[in-house]
């Protein structure tokens, strides 16, 4: 059956429903209320100010009708109850004017105003109920849809579309749970009896989409690794120790089991697909550098993508130093980089003279070709777009791969954004490093923060002061900066180098300024969230971040992450006067995994990274922040699925069903 089809739905009501993202009548029965309005019968006495009730009563006065202009008017009566009259307005609902004569029993469901005694009535029933509580379903809707107008056109889709609703869930699971069959569940949630049977058809529907998406998943992970044959690289394990035994520290346990997980992948036979995650300053970039040299003795090129300049060299400078006295050739490529130096860098890549390079969206420039490229790392991956990871993939013949991510994520999230790849976790910090200090202060206590900055600054300790978060395209970003330049002026211009970076500058400035903030040039630096990722100055021990209830809590944990990178004591002030309970987590934990969780809960998936990432999963019924014991069930029914014998062309008809829906 065809949207078209469905009674009542004409051509204007099409449009308006596509304009909805309804284009099939399986969107439309699967277009799920975003809410319930739970309506009890009750009386004016027992109902507070702004809720909905259900009241039985007779008209006692003559509707009078207005109208506003065409196709909207508002009818005005009013109903005497049992504990009282009341008046009721309506709108849209002249027709019912001669059905309510004076004396008139009627049922009506509406929002009480106790102030004005007015219920605000979304319906009126000209014979009475005959069960105390309503649920009432609330859609999102467009203008020219009404809230009535979208249940009836479900209600029609599920009577006509008999036999047309695909159903994901194997008969094998849908007896181990008992669930009820899909068309009764779609019934029910439209139309709830009662919460009881609402929470049953929730949990069975909500079941289905994470079980189908979980199925689709694990499938295609298996259909990789079949296809993608890898390399299988020999390394030489004994001149990787060797090189580990040379570094002025002593790998984490986290990071030693990392290193164990890639050389694993790098060996067998299909081709590595992995997240190396970890928290601020935990040590990923060590793992990474360890990979590209295990790749480098296995006789294959590395590329390693950054989001930025500022990162990249930073790369390609820790590279030179860690690599120093061992034959490795590393190149950097950038847009900085001149037009003579990427003619060479080119060539040399080319001809396989270069063992890694690390650079920009520069490496996956169409001039830029590889001899036999093995290993791909792209780090704080989620910057980048698909298309521009599979750009540097698709350079060489099947490479290994490698995302890094100092953004961590919930487990609940990472099961399914990140359900393809194997996880790498790097949970434990670097020995020496001390516990970030938090502290909570409000703008009145400003003098405190300044004497708490000048403690640092006379050690000869560094500090970053960010501005409030404003979107780049504001022209009031400068302004904040600027204003907060002159306070730190002000009380610190006469003894200490003050500057500011914000994003609308030219890289090459940013560059400049980064550099002499690295060198100790410049003691205070202002920013905006810029500096959020991979900066790595060891010498700043203090973080102040003005207006912090601005900020996600993800943010402002990357943030602090960046200090603390030294044997230093370190400390973040976050000023706010909104003294919520989000801040005081920051206080409370410096773990990256507990506090992404939180924000997890508070924000939702679509914004931990700051904006929507493109090609982000959405549900239309499952909710990961209070549906993760479904989730973690329905993954692992779907992996046993996957390896169950029977049901063999049931499963085939499941993997053409949900590869293409």
């Amino acid at each position: 059956m065809a949207l078209k089809d469905v009674k009542g739905i004409g051509a204007r009501s099409l449009l308006l429903l596509n304009k909805l993202g309804i284009t099939s009548v399986d969107d439309l029965v699967t277009h799920y209320p975003f809410r319930y309005d739970i309506l009890k019968r009750g009386s004016l006495l027992e109902t507070e100010d702004g809720e909905h009730i259900i009241i039985d009563g007779r008209v006692e006065s003559s509707p009078i009708l207005v109208r506003f202009k065409a196709g909207l008017n508002k009818m005005n009566f009013r109903l005497l109850t049992a504990t009282g009259p009341v008046g009721v307005s309506i709108f849209n609902r002249a027709f019912l004017k001669s059905h309510l004569a004076v004396g008139t029993a009627i049922t009506v469901i509406g929002k009480f105003d106790k102030k004005k005694n007015v219920i605000t009535a979304s319906e009126i029933k000209l014979e009475p109920l005959s069960n105390k509580v309503k649920i009432e379903p609330v859609y999102h809707l467009t203008s020219g849809i009404t809230n009535k107008n979208m249940a009836t056109f479900i209600n029609m889709a599920l009577l006509g579309n008999s036999g047309e609703i695909h159903d994901f869930i194997p008969t094998y699971y849908q007896e181990k749970y008992s669930f009820s069959s899909k068309r009764m569940a779609l019934n029910i949630v439209h139309n709830p009896p009662s919460k009881e049977k609402l929470k049953e058809a929730s949990i069975r529907l909500k079941y289905e989409e994470l079980f189908a998406f979980m199925f689709k998943i694990n499938y295609l992970k298996e259909e990789n690794k079949k296809k993608n044959a890898g390399l299988e690289k020999k390394v030489p394990k004994d001149k990787i120790e060797e090189f580990i035994n040379t570094l002025p520290f002593e790998l984490t346990e986290d990071q030693k089991k990392s290193v164990q997980d890639i050389l694993h992948d790098m060996e067998g036979r299909g081709r590595m697909n992995r997240l190396l995650q970890g928290d601020v300053g935990s040590g990923k970039t060590i793992v990474s550098f360890i990979a590209m040299y295990a790749n480098k003795l296995a006789g294959y090129q590395s590329a390693l993508m950054a989001p930025t300049e500022i990162l990249a060299t930073q790369h390609y400078q820790g590279l030179l130093s860690f690599f120093s006295k061992f034959d490795v050739k590393v190149s950097l490529l950038t847009g900085s980089t001149t037009k003579k130096e990427k003619d060479k860098i080119y060539k040399d890549l080319k001809d396989g003279v270069i063992d890694i390079v690390v650079g920009t969206h520069a490496l996956i420039q169409e001039d830029v070709m590889y001899h036999n490229l093995g290993l791909v790392i792209t780090d704080e991956q989620h910057r980048f777009g698909v298309n521009q990871r599979a750009n540097l993939q698709n350079k060489g013949q099947k490479p290994d791969t490698l995302y890094m991510s100092a953004t961590p994520i919930p487990r609940t999230y990472a099961l399914t954004i990140y359900g393809d790849m194997d996880v790498s976790t790097i949970k434990t910090r670097p020995k020496g490093r001390k516990k970030i200090k938090t502290i909570l202060k409000k703008e009145t206590e400003i003098k405190d923060v300044l004497t708490l900055m000048y403690e640092e600054l006379k050690q000869n300790h560094q500090i970053y002061v960010i501005a409030p978060l404003i979107e780049e395209s504001e022209n009031s970003d400068l302004t904040t900066v600027n204003e907060l330049k002159d306070k730190m002026n002000l009380a610190f211009g006469k003894k200490f180098k003050i500057n500011l970076v914000h994003g609308k500058m030219a890289s090459l400035q940013k560059d400049l300024i980064m550099k002499e903030f690295s060198e100790n040039k410049v003691q205070i630096l202002i920013s905006t969230t810029v500096i959020e990722v991979g900066v790595d100055v060891p010498n700043a021990t203090m973080m102040v971040i003005f207006d912090a209830e601005r900020f996600g809590l993800s943010t402002l944990h990357q943030l602090r992450g960046r200090v603390g990178r030294s044997d230093l004591q370190s400390s973040c002030v976050l000023i706010s006067n909104d003294d919520t309970k989000r801040l005081h987590i920051m206080e409370e934990t410096n773990d990256g995994f507990e506090i992404s969780e939180e924000d997890f809960k508070l924000r939702g998936h679509g914004d931990l990274f700051g904006t929507k990432q493109s090609g982000d999963m959405t549900f239309k019924i499952a909710d990961l922040r209070v549906d993760y014991k479904i989730l973690l069930q329905a993954k692992k029914d779907s992996e046993e699925y996957l390896l169950r014998q029977e049901d063999e062309s049931l499963k085939q008809e499941l993997i053409k069903s949900i590869i293409h829906s």
